[in-house]
């Protein structure tokens, strides 16, 4: 299976599946020398983990993360770093009835057509139990970006047709859906509430942003600093959109009203949300990322079997009402590792020319 890999320098590689013995990642290319323990990962991992919320599913996982090898004496060797998340509650039994259906919305059906089969105990390899992996690479990789100051802060902007109005970063921490706005986060509460209670689910937006990144990250044409950070957040399974800066507003604007100013104490906006020309210009890279209800629900749904045979399916496993909150560490994850890549691969450039 192709596309388990992603990265130039900082590359990663993640493994498993969402009911075998547990995920993890191989980060190939991380400098040595830097600090790093299992008690590093506690904090991003835990934020990722569910259980905090009654729209979370009810799978309990410690999440715990074992360094299997690339770290000596507390510190990394500049060898391949593996990082293994074991699964402590993988519970098959209610996906049997998925063994013949395919669920509407999940890749089910596509995994199947690709590879004549799919795991229908929880999703394998295309799960969101993935994810686990991708947050303990992003622990690694901010390690990297911590000594320049770069900061990845990411919060719920809309859930469930609720949206932000008043921004209170200081919030974000306190608040249990990750959400900036007090009100806002009390009715998005009540939305998840509903939509549980009936079966359903729920998406929203997640806004990322990134303070401190130097200029002059990024590769003009197609290893666009964007280009990167667009492919590493659509490559998260809930994922259907994302825009940087402006995104699609721009497209209703004059280039007099788009073009950010430029004076000698830097730039008086940001609509191009710190890149441009696909290069980092040293001012905060700002993303809103698009995520899609989660697929699996309690409701009947029409469906087909293996052999193209109408059904129904109900289905009662264990899954979120939204993926938000608990994506934000995931998103956040993929950004350092993107900006990590590029900080080395810029670094390798200029140790070449001198």
């Amino acid at each position: 299976m192709a596309g388990s890999s992603f990265g130039v320098i900082f590359k990663i590689s993640t493994f498993g599946e969402s009911h075998g013995e547990g995920v993890g990642v191989v980060i190939d290319g991380c400098p040595p020398q830097i600090k790093l323990s299992p008690q590093d990962f506690i904090m991003e991992m835990t934020r990722r983990r569910p259980g905090k919320r009654s729209s979370d599913t009810p799978r309990r996982e410690e999440d715990r993360v074992e360094i299997l090898a690339g770290v000596f004496e507390g510190r990394t060797t500049g060898a391949p770093i593996t990082l293994f998340i074991r699964n402590r509650d993988a519970d098959s039994r209610p996906y049997e009835i998925l063994r013949q259906l395919f669920r509407p919305g999940h890749a089910d059906y596509t995994y199947f057509k690709k590879y004549g089969h799919f795991d229908h105990t929880g999703g394998g390899r295309y799960s969101a139990r993935e994810t686990a992996a991708r947050v303990a690479a992003g622990v690694v990789a901010g390690k990297i970006l911590e000594p320049l100051g770069v900061k990845v802060m990411g919060f719920t902007l809309e859930l469930g047709g609720v949206r932000v109005e008043n921004i209170e970063l200081e919030y974000i921490g306190k608040d249990p859906l990750y959400c900036p706005d007090p009100l806002a986060s009390e009715q998005m509460q009540a939305a998840l509430s509903d939509a549980g209670k009936s079966g359903d689910s729920l998406g929203g937006v997640a806004e990322i942003r990134v303070s401190g990144c130097p200029a002059g990250l990024g590769e003009p044409v197609f290893d666009k600093l964007d280009a990167d950070l667009a492919k590493a957040i659509m490559s998260i399974g809930t994922v259907k959109g994302v825009e940087i800066g402006a995104g699609f507003e721009a497209a209703r604007l004059k280039g007099s009203e788009n073009n950010d100013p430029i004076s000698p104490d830097g730039f008086l906006s940001n609509r191009a949300g710190g890149i441009l020309g696909g290069i980092s210009n040293g001012d905060q890279i700002i993303m809103r990322v698009a995520v899609k209800p989660i697929p699996s629900i309690g409701r009947r749904q029409n469906t087909v079997d293996r052999l193209g045979r109408s059904a129904e399916l109900k289905f009662a496993g264990r899954f979120d009402v939204c993926a938000l909150p608990r994506i934000i560490p995931v998103l956040e994850a993929m950004v350092k590792v993107v900006l990590a890549d590029h900080y080395l691969r810029s670094n390798t450039t200029t140790r070449r020319k001198t």
